[in-house]
């Protein structure tokens, strides 16, 4: 008998850079997504903040997970800059990870020289249209 649709979590495991942006979501690695994404040294995974305009500590679970292996971690915060909230600010500052808001056109600019420079980079990218 044949089995339903199985839905699997969206994750490509590895890094690669982000080949371009827009229309609600990212290109990379010969795929593409719609959505927001999370680059992280396991891989790049589907990412869905609870409220993409007010980021919380809880929202980087699977960074916190992973803070032994990441230095910096850049932000695409939309099409506009916003300042990280002070819960995520701390909650980044505690395991050490120093972390860099922009626009995520700038901020996957940002990954892709860093991630070539082979640095411990990580990447929070909200897609934008």
């Amino acid at each position: 008998m044949m089995a339903g649709l199985i839905i699997r979590e969206a994750h490509f495991p590895g890094r690669a850079p982000v080949d371009a942006y827009g229309d609600g979501g990212f290109r990379f690695a010969d795929m593409s997504h719609r959505g927001s994404i999370l680059c992280l040294p396991s891989g790049i995974y589907g990412w869905q903040p609870a409220d993409p305009l007010a980021l919380q500590p809880a929202d980087f679970e699977r960074l916190f997970a992973e803070a032994g292996d990441v230095e910096i971690l850049i932000v695409g915060m939309g099409k506009e800059l916003r300042r990280l909230p002070e819960a995520l600010r701390t909650a980044l500052k505690v395991t050490r990870i120093s972390a860099d808001p922009m626009s995520t056109g700038a901020a996957v600019r940002t990954y892709n020289v860093l991630l070539a420079e082979d640095r411990a980079v990580a990447a929070a990218f909200i897609a934008v249209d």
